[in-house]
């Protein structure tokens, strides 16, 4: 169950990091039209980019294979384990939602796009991939990228948060992919606003992904009715916060 949460988690992660700056700008400044003015094809643009997000999302999960491999040494129960998930599960629901104004750091940085101009293709393609693919090295737009992490160093598997860390960047690094359709300015345009208009789903996605953890965790630890119970209580938090954002203030 704890590979499947992780996995879950690694995937919509990446999936909410499209509507980072960064992830904004890359479909911006990478797509058909500008390549084709670099006198580039996209598609080895692309592919150089979701290399570079591959490497970015190894360099994530080995770090993670560390701490995975310390946990492991810890040798404690597995209800500690499913413990800690959900206390996580929770801090991530609490800080998507920005409950009380919190929310985790979010560290604003974006990639420095003067790459574009100063070096050769695979570098700013590929190097824009690692960091994208890293996680932290650029905006977190989800506090699912903190639980991802923390799921992964508490599996005390190191081979699994290997795996979770490049999933999460196959996935961050993928996303580039939906710039492929936008061969004219009109369908650049349009895919933009279509991007912009599935902001607040990919936020309620990501924080249904950390419900769903904090759902089998509690399952874990106390059978169905604890899971069935957590998942309705953050549910009826999380439809709370969310009619609270709809009121004009």
């Amino acid at each position: 169950m704890l590979i499947a949460v992780l996995a879950a988690v690694a995937v919509v992660a990446g999936i909410r990091g499209l509507w980072s700056p960064c992830g904004l700008s890359m479909l911006s400044a990478l797509n058909p039209i500008a390549e084709r003015a670099r006198g580039h094809r996209f598609w080895v643009t692309a592919l150089w980019y979701v290399a570079g997000g591959l490497v970015g999302g190894a360099l994530l999960g080995a770090a993670l294979a560390g701490g995975a491999a310390l946990v492991a040494l810890a040798s404690w129960p597995a209800a500690v384990t499913w413990s800690l998930v959900l206390v996580g599960a929770a801090v991530a629901v609490a800080s998507d939602l920005r409950l009380g104004g919190w929310q985790l750091p979010d560290h604003p940085r974006q990639v420095d796009e003067r790459w574009l101009t100063t070096y050769r293709r695979w570098i700013y393609a590929g190097g824009f991939g690692v960091q994208i693919g890293a996680g932290f090295a650029t905006y977190v737009m989800t506090a699912g990228v903190y639980l991802l992490a923390a799921v992964a160093v508490l599996s005390g598997a190191p081979a699994v948060a290997f795996g979770a860390g490049v999933l999460f960047g196959a996935v961050r690094g993928s996303s580039i992919l939906l710039a492929g359709w936008a061969q004219t300015p009109s369908r650049l345009a349009g895919l933009m606003a279509r991007v912009d208009t599935l902001t607040t789903w990919s936020v309620a996605l990501a924080v249904a992904a950390e419900v769903a953890a904090g759902s089998v965790a509690a399952w874990a630890l106390a059978g169905p009715a604890g899971g069935i119970g957590t998942a309705v209580l953050l549910a009826a938090v999380t439809a709370r916060a969310g009619r609270r954002a709809a009121v004009p203030s």
